[in-house]
């Protein structure tokens, strides 16, 4: 009888666990379930609302081509015309089909409005096709299209504002399901918890009996574990203080720099204001300092977010050899006369995928650093070549994968590196040069556009010898891109008054900066704050040629911004902007096929380009 008590007392908490464990699979596969069918209703809701839409898009189509049809009599204008009658139909079809019960009654509502409206619309062709225009113009003329067109716009306006209304309803209700089902798993977790406890604790009163024949192996147990846990606490602080180390290097070296950065603006402003009256050049120069000291905070960023891999890529397919050609008079301008360049470009060198611009700044990093290494002069060799990096050579480095890549060397013949230097070379903000000879962030910029663009990147140096830096990039398959020609700073384009861009930008100051900047380019501009302020702008002003929008805005993001206006306006021009990469345009470091995307902070210069770019593509 008392071992059938004991066996029921280490049982029950069991069983009590199983079925709270239970319960909570159950209400997961009913929520499951109820959000299922919410999917199933809020897509009939979003297929009916593109009916009611579309019926009265394909009405005011064939209005618009009959008047143009009365007022000028070209036959052109019919197409639109006997398009839009035949979409009507079959739009009010789809209201009754995707409605339901309520969808029929609308249907049936709409349809004799929608039919006077063709009665009156035929009867004005009828009259122009015999040339009676002065009969035509007159019913054009009279109010009671006009008035049939507003009772349509009202049922269907009052219907879409009452399936939005529905459709809220439909997620504030699967919210609720949802914050339910989680205060019942929270309440079930800790049921079961407790339960464990119980159990812990009755199986403990068990082993009581047995703790007297342990205690001496239990006694070298915990000396033995307290030994190993003060080890461990020693292991921990020493990681603890290394990763200290790098944070504080890392944020030392940032505030440092934007330090020095902020005290050029600030000043210069500071002194802009004061001469902006008495010495207007001076001023000037004030405010040039301060632009170049913001122009170095913002590629401070850059490399911030090369070597964190954030920065956003545009990878395409590459010569690499044609790249470091095109590169000698740059990189002989770059460098003392007293370090020759010696190029050993591969024949047969297969193409890589890289983002261009990025990797010629990659091989411009590493020449300067390569010429800082020679302050007696040297030689530095730029070389290329296949290479195969196989599954030995993967298995020892972190982050390789076995493949075929197109290989880059950097070599020079300079002071070379000690081992803990090479250990360090890539960390951000360390350099072993003199201070203001070096920021400390080129080589982790090459560091993180490699590893971005799925390469791989070593360091091979001895003191004395030199140095050489190879940087690994995945080969591509296909054609080579058609070189780009190069931009200068100088070139504006301009835009006309009549192309409207539409602004959309939730921070106040960036809005104004960008409306006031295209309006000096010679654009139209409209300007909102959110993407629901901007989709009415669009529903009103149907001249707005392109949307300039920030990807990164509550509520609604850039994304479903461009989406949702696209439903109504398929061939609106689109350039997105941002200062944070991993957003709805940007993954995996990689731009989206077919995105146009403006890197904040940007200049004028840079925005004239990308919006001119934009407007002209086909």
């Amino acid at each position: 009888m008392t071992g059938d008590k004991l066996s029921w007392r280490a049982l029950w908490p069991i069983l009590l666990g199983f079925a709270v464990l239970t319960g909570m699979v159950g209400a997961s596969l009913w929520l499951a379930r109820g959000q299922e069918a919410a999917g199933v209703e809020a897509g009939r809701l979003f297929d009916y609302q593109a009916s009611l839409l579309e019926a009265l898009s394909a009405t005011k189509d064939a209005e618009i081509g009959q008047r143009g049809y009365v007022l000028t009599g070209a036959p052109t204008y019919l197409a639109p015309y006997e398009s839009g009658a035949s979409r009507a139909g079959a739009a009010l079809d789809d209201i009754a089909r995707h409605g339901g019960t309520h969808g029929v009654a609308v249907a049936a509502a709409l349809r004799p409005l929608v039919n006077a409206k063709m009665a009156e619309m035929r009867d004005t062709v009828a009259l122009t096709a015999k040339g009676d225009h002065i009969g035509a113009l007159a019913i054009v003329r009279s109010d009671r299209g006009m008035a049939i067109m507003d009772r349509i716009r009202a049922t269907v306006g009052s219907e879409v504002r009452a399936t939005r209304a529905r459709l809220e309803a439909s997620r504030t209700a699967a919210a609720m399901q949802a914050q339910a089902l989680n205060v019942g798993l929270v309440a079930g977790l800790l049921v079961v918890l407790l339960t464990a406890y119980f159990w812990i604790r009755s199986s403990r009163q068990q082993l009581i009996g047995m703790r007297a024949a342990r205690d001496e192996a239990r006694i070298t147990y915990n000396a033995l574990r307290s030994e190993n846990t003060a080890r461990e606490a020693a292991e921990g602080q020493v990681r603890q203080m290394q990763k200290m180390e790098s944070i504080g290097q890392l944020t030392g070296g940032i505030a440092h720099d934007f330090n020095n950065m902020l005290a050029i603006v600030i000043g210069n402003l500071d002194l802009a204001a004061r001469r902006i009256e008495s010495d207007p050049k001076k001023a000037l120069r004030s405010i040039a300092g301060a632009q170049e000291g913001a122009e170095r905070a913002a590629t401070l960023t850059a490399r911030l977010l090369a070597f964190s891999r954030q920065q956003p890529l545009a990878p395409e397919a590459l010569d690499a050899n044609k790249l470091v050609t095109s590169m000698s008079e740059l990189l002989r301008r770059t460098l003392d006369e007293q370090v020759p360049i010696e190029t050993v470009l591969a024949g047969g060198l297969w193409r890589t995928m890289a983002d261009a611009g990025q990797l010629e700044n990659a091989i411009v990093n590493l020449a300067v650093n390569a010429r800082d290494a020679m302050p007696d002069g040297g030689k530095l060799t730029i070389e290329t070549a296949n290479a195969h990096l196989d599954d030995a050579y993967a298995a020892s480095r972190a982050e390789v994968t076995p493949g075929q890549y197109v290989l880059i060397c950097v070599s020079d013949t300079g002071t070379g590196m000690a081992p803990e230097v090479i250990e360090r070379a890539f960390d951000p903000f360390f350099t072993t040069k003199a201070v203001g000879k070096g920021t400390g962030l080129g080589l982790s910029q090459v560091f993180g556009f490699v590893k971005q663009s799925g390469g791989h990147i070593a360091i091979y140096s001895e003191v004395g010898d030199g140095t050489t830096i190879k940087m690994y990039l995945p080969r591509a398959f296909g054609t080579v891109d058609a070189a780009r020609p190069a931009e200068s700073e100088d070139d504006v384009p301009r835009g006309r008054t009549e192309e409207v861009i539409l602004v959309v930008e939730d921070e106040e100051r960036v809005r104004h900066f960008a409306v006031d900047a295209l309006r000096e380019l010679g654009y139209t501009t409209v300007s909102a704050g959110s993407g629901a302020e901007a989709l009415k702008i669009l529903a009103e002003q149907p001249s707005v040629a392109m949307l300039f929008t920030d990807v990164v805005m509550p509520e609604m993001d850039g994304r479903r911004l461009v989406e949702a206006a696209k439903i109504d306006r398929p061939g609106l021009k689109v350039v997105y902007t941002t200062g944070y990469t991993r957003n709805a345009v940007v993954h995996n470091g990689r731009l989206d096929a077919g995105v146009n995307l403006l890197a904040k902070p940007y200049s004028i210069a840079q925005l004239a380009r990308k919006i001119r770019g934009a407007l002209d593509e086909i």
